[in-house]
């Protein structure tokens, strides 16, 4: 009897020794997770960085926009394409065609802003909003974009059709979402640290 007692003992001690080099394993397997999520997430936060100060440099450069307000742009551009999963390049090249980057703009059927918003054509959606905010423009223009870009079921010429007006605005936005594409790929990797 004693021999069993000193058997079962002997197992229960090895398996409590099982399951803590178990749960051991387990602790630094979840620190080891947790460290190159936060080593992600840093990656991740340092190329939205630079995406943005990208974005902010070619808007300074190519449109002569004040440095302060290309940022200002770059951040609403870039929180506007991860939100609706649009390309930046996308919204850059349609503000640049409607407005040159000129927040006051003013065009037919009242639209206003960057991204020539129609308050007419979405009132509940831009209803309280100043449209002449680059912010508030940025994001109520993305939307409307992502909505026609769902409409169309991913089509972005068709979306682009309904937004412009026209093939020929679609066309027209394509060439300079180019246009801009080259111009970040262009750009060489110490080129980023001043305007």
């Amino acid at each position: 009897m004693s021999r069993l007692l000193f058997l079962l003992t002997l197992t229960f001690s090895l398996s409590l020794g099982a399951m803590h080099d178990a749960t051991a394993q387990e602790r630094s397997l979840e620190t080891t997770a947790a460290v190159m999520d936060q080593k992600l997430a840093a990656s991740e936060a340092d190329a939205d960085a630079q995406a943005k100060h990208q974005v902010s440099r070619l808007i300074s450069q190519k449109f002569g926009v004040a440095r302060a307000k290309a940022e200002q742009i770059s951040a609403a551009v870039m929180s506007a394409a991860s939100k609706y999963s649009l390309p930046p390049a996308l919204l850059l090249a349609i503000i640049s065609i409607e407005s040159r980057f000129k927040e006051n703009a003013r065009g037919a059927n009242g639209a206003t802003g960057l991204m020539q918003v129609v308050p007419s054509a979405h009132k509940k959606l831009v209803r309280n909003i100043d449209l002449t905010e680059a912010d508030a423009n940025i994001e109520a223009g993305s939307a409307i974009l992502h909505g026609y870009v769902q409409s169309a079921r991913g089509d972005v010429d068709a979306a682009l059709k309904s937004y412009g007006g026209s093939k020929a605005y679609a066309e027209k936005v394509g060439l300079q979402v180019k246009k801009i594409s080259s111009q970040f790929d262009a750009e060489p990797a110490g080129a980023q640290a001043g305007y």
